[in-house]
């Protein structure tokens, strides 16, 4: 077991997990936030998507070791101060069916819009490659994406 402090949306927090323990392991079931998902555990499907130093990273496949002295963002983190412009265009588009990948989806195209603010489809389609949905709403996904670009994407 090992002592180490994860920033965790703006909020530093000690965790004594082993170094090896996956990051997304210690979001759920050491702090609690479970908006982000497990659903490969090999960092292939995309739904424990968050943010690392504004970089999207597999949160299931990243030891928490390498989370320590970097910025963490989660889906609770990303509409900390009401919803953020993602999270209304997932709402407006009505992207969501089953809903259990949406929240590493948004994370993936929130990466993409702080880099990217007016993303093509081909940037679009780039960014969220990996991000799997069974209920194949990517079309909805990528006009969300636009639709949040247009109001003002990374805020």
């Amino acid at each position: 077991m090992a002592e180490i402090t994860l920033r965790v949306n703006g909020k530093d927090n000690k965790v004594d997990v082993p170094s090896e323990t996956p990051l997304l392991w210690v979001l759920r079931d050491t702090l609690e936030l479970t908006g982000t998902k497990f659903g490969c555990g090999a960092g292939l499907c995309g739904a424990c998507t968050v943010h690392l130093d504004g970089n999207a990273a597999r949160s299931c496949s990243t030891p928490v070791s390498q989370a320590a002295g970097k910025s963490v963002t989660t889906i609770e983190g990303l509409g900390a101060g009401g919803l953020h412009v993602l999270q209304q265009a997932w709402i407006d588009e009505e992207v969501p069916q089953c809903g259990y990948c949406q929240t590493g989806q948004i994370m993936s195209a929130a990466a993409l819009l702080a880099k990217t603010p007016n993303p093509t489809d081909e940037q679009i389609n780039q960014a969220m490659n990996g991000n799997l949905c069974r209920c194949g709403t990517y079309e909805r996904i990528r006009k969300a994406i636009h639709r949040a670009a247009a109001e003002g994407g990374s805020r």
